[in-house]
């Protein structure tokens, strides 16, 4: 008796059921398999950081935390000289937070580790089962821009 595939429907709602979910657990996992150094709010907040220096206002709409829940964060991040706090050259007024060269080489390593674990675990897998991570990665990709388009990110 072969499985009967689901509607397009059927389909559409289990995506939008479990993706999240399923996708948040993969994240704990990874980060439970990782080094200690950095909670999982402090590697998003570098990984934020990784395009450039941000205000603290800004980092705090992008990771979805309370302003001052980023300013104690950037402070410990300080402290560990993982981050930098420079004046912007435009307006003195603002404090522009930055990736120092140690929280770089830390973020790079962390991200290494977890390619590490993607690439041994997905290695394991059937090739037909890659391929379709390899589609459905690229399927995430779009749903991140149409996301983005809306001013949801």
């Amino acid at each position: 008796m072969s499985a009967v595939a689901p509607s397009r429907t059927e389909a559409i709602d289990l995506v939008a059921s479990t993706l999240l979910p399923r996708a948040s657990l993969l994240t704990r996992l990874l980060l439970r398999s990782g080094p200690d150094r950095l909670s999982r709010t402090e590697s998003a907040l570098l990984a934020g950081l990784d395009a450039g220096p941000r205000r603290i206002t800004e980092l705090a709409e992008t990771q979805v935390l309370a302003q001052p829940t980023v300013t104690q964060l950037v402070d410990r991040l300080q402290r560990r000289g993982l981050v930098e706090r420079e004046r912007s050259t435009e307006d003195g007024r603002v404090v522009l937070v930055s990736l120092s060269d140690a929280g770089r080489a830390e973020l790079g390593a962390v991200r290494a580790h977890y390619r590490g674990v993607l690439r041994a675990l997905t290695a394991e897998l059937p090739d037909d089962e890659v391929r379709a991570l390899v589609a459905a990665t690229e399927t995430i990709g779009h749903l991140i821009d149409a996301l983005q388009e809306r001013g949801e990110s």
